[in-house]
């Protein structure tokens, strides 16, 4: 049973991730989930120094709103600034990540609450984060009704906002005659990569955030041609890495999360090699001809 949660939450983590990702490697963004995951540092320490409380509510709040600043300023620094988008993300985060570091050495010092411990999860805790109602009934493990809470808000965003995300994705110009605000949905989408980063940390950990938000997506990208179906190769992926990480970190008796991520970058290697043996005419990823 223990198994069965760990690989359900990192399932869970990894799909919602994926296809997320997706949209943030056809916009060139792919490491701004590196930058989310160490921004909310400050936003973490402010709940906490507001609240006096670790409780899980404050600090999502607090890590919600600061990565919804970082993303709100890197894209300010892109546009206003001119920087290219890697440039802006590295400024942004590495800003706000040394505001927390300031933050606590000035006013927690002497608060369980460093970067280990408010940055890096561990999924084989999953099983014994328990929810527990008030009778005293055990509901299984917290984090898998969280994550599926996440999972199933961002798979209603990606539904119904389908085609602005595609149309912003691939050609904002063409978005904004059709009278698309490409600023809206790139907040929106933001707002996404924010909310599920800040709720999957505490549980699998930044590392395997990251690995997750880039490795599956970027799979799917050198399989398909068609947005649709790289959504779709990018769930299986997900499934699969999160299935078979498990299983090797049992088998070697090593990390979880490691394994999880090592296997993401095998896939794509593999991947990666295969094409590179075979070579298919006018191969090339996802071009605007998907939008047809």
């Amino acid at each position: 049973m223990i198994a069965f949660w760990i690989i359900l939450t990192g399932a869970l983590v990894a799909v919602t991730c994926g296809l997320l990702g997706c949209f943030l490697i056809l916009r060139k963004m792919s490491m701004v989930g590196d930058a989310i995951s160490h921004a909310v540092l400050p936003g973490i320490v402010i709940a906490f120094l507001l609240s006096g409380s670790r409780e899980t509510l404050p600090m999502l709040l607090g890590a919600g709103a600061t990565g919804l600043l970082a993303t709100f300023l890197i894209e300010y620094f892109h546009r206003r600034a001119g920087l290219q988008t890697d440039a802006a993300i590295g400024v942004t985060f590495t800003f706000l990540f040394a505001v927390g570091i300031i933050l606590i050495s000035a006013f927690a010092g002497k608060v369980d609450i460093d970067q280990d411990c408010v940055l890096y999860g561990e999924i084989a805790y999953v099983p014994i984060d328990l929810w527990v109602t008030a009778n005293g009934t055990i509901m299984g493990p917290r984090p898998v009704y969280i994550l599926s809470v996440v999972l199933l808000v961002v798979s209603v965003f990606i539904k119904l906002g389908y085609k602005e995300l595609k149309l912003t994705s691939f050609d904002p110009a063409f978005a904004s005659a059709l009278g698309i605000s490409t600023a809206l949905w790139h907040y929106l989408l933001m707002a996404a990569v924010s909310f599920t980063t800040v709720s999957s940390f505490e549980s699998v950990g930044a590392i395997l955030v990251i690995a997750f938000l880039i490795g599956p997506p970027a799979t799917a990208y050198l399989l398909t041609h068609d947005l649709k179906h790289m959504l779709a190769i990018t769930v299986v992926l997900a499934i699969f890495i999160s299935f078979t990480g498990y299983w090797m970190a049992y088998w070697l008796n090593a990390s979880i999360a490691g394994c999880m991520a090592v296997i993401t970058g095998g896939c794509f290697v593999g991947v990666f090699s295969i094409r590179q043996l075979i070579k298919p005419k006018g191969s090339q990823a996802i071009t605007n001809e998907v939008m047809a």
